[in-house]
């Protein structure tokens, strides 16, 4: 039967019940069918937007753009107009896929050193550091990028899509138990911008509390904005010079960035081929570079075809061969990512089919590798870091048409650079790229800053095709281990059989390319691991050699599968507050 999401519902259960925190896990969550057209995202209010773009006769890529701009008022601390995004559309009619870089900027000024010296004469550091400071904030792409989404792929009015942001921001909307954990997390750091601390905290600089119902006339006013200028707005005009001025506005305690309007103005979205690649007879859609999204998740699961995950089919907690397995591969293609990819380099030929073949043959069932080296020249290069970040939010979108979005769209860190700007937060994107443009040996870094130049990121939002039929849209937060979350709900999805929310509620784990091996003990079948069978998974991955670390993977994933009888299996993520709906 018809299922509608509202704020009062999600995944077949009461939301309110049990409100959900930033590292919380929602239980009894169940799929969600629909026979015609199905949306899921990160909240309740931008799933209800969605859908009513939809059951208008809205398309995939309207509800997306209905998505996220309700997504900036409701869930500010996770994306936004102040940042960027990455998109996948999947034409029906055609059968062509589109990808969509909405990635920010660097600055003209910014320079290897941006995020590490004030100036070339003033060696000290960016304060507060660089990441609360305005040395952080790029030049935002995911208005450009879904304004440039819709000329192509859009039905509806864009001042219509908008417009439920706007009412929204002027009626208000109460503060979720996340929201206000996120913002009691932030407040030091939002009681530093005036217009972010009048926003978010009280006279006495403490979150407001949870149930506080937020009106925000400024975001109101800047939606109607861009609602009758388009994404110009942003770039141009009063709103760029009220962007300029914000990051640039210089005190004692914070750094002013250096971005100007022609940096603003001189912005470019970038439409592009997706990055194919192919898996248990399937294809898959992903973003090339600048994310490492996609092609991370493709040499992953290209090292993962010579194995057979269907017979370690988890019925709860993953058995400890399948965590090892996964997580040794994951090193490996982390070890090639962290030093080959990066906005403006060439693609390294790391899904050669041979080359696959032979980095999984360097798995030892028995002990963990540690760290592992790239398995390709590295022609001088050396790896980068990445910090850890969770200010990101997916928009996974079927119309009645069959089209489909997979969207995936940042402010970096919950609430960006902790900037505010008329009703909106402004990114902390550039500190996705490495803080150093050389290691100790002088080797250069792929992904050191450069003016005009794209961060690199791990944002993977993914659709999955049988021949020329969709079979999947999924798509997650999560900063680096997006990559782990993405492969972990493909494979629950492939080689399990898994519907769209069991492959979600499934236990996260993996590793980036260190010692350390992470399992979600956010999930209830892991917890502390003082016990029973998690405990034995690990204690058996010790005995390997794994540091195992059972710290809190918020994934928020948004997922939609295409059952073989047409009708959609929709997921949220039970960690967030995410919804799924549609008819």
């Amino acid at each position: 039967m018809p299922s509608r999401s509202s704020c009062s519902a999600s995944g077949g259960r009461d939301a309110t019940t049990s409100p959900e925190i930033s590292t919380g896990y929602r239980d009894g969550m169940v799929e969600v069918l629909t026979d015609s057209y199905a949306v899921s995202t990160a909240n309740c209010y931008a799933t209800d937007a969605a859908v009513g773009v939809l059951a208008d006769g809205g398309s995939a890529l309207d509800a997306a753009v209905a998505a996220q701009f309700m997504l900036g008022l409701t869930e500010p601390q996770s994306s936004g107009i102040g940042g960027g995004c990455y998109l996948l559309h999947f034409d029906a009619a055609s059968g062509k896929v589109t990808a969509f870089d909405g990635r920010e900027t660097a600055p003209a000024a910014a320079t290897g050193t941006y995020l590490t010296r004030i100036g070339a004469d003033d060696p000290r550091p960016p304060v507060p550091d660089a990441l609360r400071s305005g040395r952080s904030i790029g030049i935002p792409g995911a208005v450009t990028a879904l304004e440039l989404a819709h000329r192509k792929f859009g039905r509806t009015d864009w001042a219509e899509l908008i417009a439920p942001a706007i009412t929204r921001a002027r009626k208000g909307f109460p503060i979720s138990h996340r929201l206000w954990a996120s913002i009691d997390d932030a407040k030091v750091d939002l009681s530093r911008c005036p217009d972010a601390a009048r926003y978010f905290l009280d006279d006495a600089g403490q979150a407001k509390t949870e149930g506080t119902v937020l009106t925000n006339p400024d975001y109101a006013r800047t939606c109607a904005f861009i609602a009758e200028h388009g994404a110009e707005a942003l770039h141009t005009g009063e709103l760029a010079e009220a962007i300029v001025e914000r990051v640039g506005r210089a005190s004692t305690s914070v750094t002013p960035g250096l971005m100007t309007l022609a940096d603003l103005a001189e912005y470019r979205a970038i439409e592009c081929e997706p990055l194919w690649s192919t898996y248990r007879g399937l294809r898959l859609a992903g973003m090339p570079p600048s994310s490492s999204g996609g092609i991370t998740v493709a040499a992953i699961l290209g090292m993962l075809e010579h194995y057979d995950l269907a017979g370690l089919r988890p019925d709860g907690v993953p058995q400890p061969d399948l965590v090892h397995l996964i997580s040794e591969v994951e090193r490996l293609a982390y070890a090639d990512r962290d030093t080959f990819i990066a906005d403006g380099y060439p693609l390294p030929d790391m899904l050669d089919r041979d080359y696959l073949r032979e980095r999984a043959a360097l798995i030892d069932p028995d002990r963990t590798m540690g760290t592992a080296e790239p398995g390709l020249p590295t022609n001088g290069l050396a790896a980068g870091r990445d910090l850890p970040e969770y200010g990101t939010s997916q928009v996974s979108v079927i119309d009645a048409a069959g089209n489909a979005v997979s969207l995936t769209t940042s402010i970096e860190i919950g609430f960006g650079s902790f900037h505010m700007v008329r009703g909106f937060l402004l990114n902390n994107t550039l500190t996705d790229f490495s803080a150093e443009p050389a290691d100790i040996h002088g080797r250069p870094v792929a992904n050191r800053v450069e003016p005009g130049k794209r961060p690199r990121s791990s944002m993977a939002p993914t659709l999955v095709f049988d021949g020329p039929d969709l079979r999947a849209v999924v798509g997650a937060p999560g900063g680096a281990v997006i990559i782990q979350y993405v492969v972990k709900i493909l494979i629950a999805l492939i080689d399990w059989g898994f519907d769209a929310q069991q492959a979600v509620d499934a236990p996260n784990f993996g590793a980036r390319n260190t010692r350390v091996t992470g399992v979600g003990g956010e999930h209830p079948l892991i917890g502390s691991a003082e016990d029973g069978t998690a405990q034995a998974l690990v204690d058996d991955l010790v005995t390997r050699g794994h540091r195992v670390q059972l710290a809190d993977q918020p994934s928020g994933a948004a997922v939609l599968a295409v059952r073989p009888d047409g009708r959609i299996s929709g997921g949220a993520d039970p960690r967030r507050e995410g919804t799924v709906g549609g008819e």
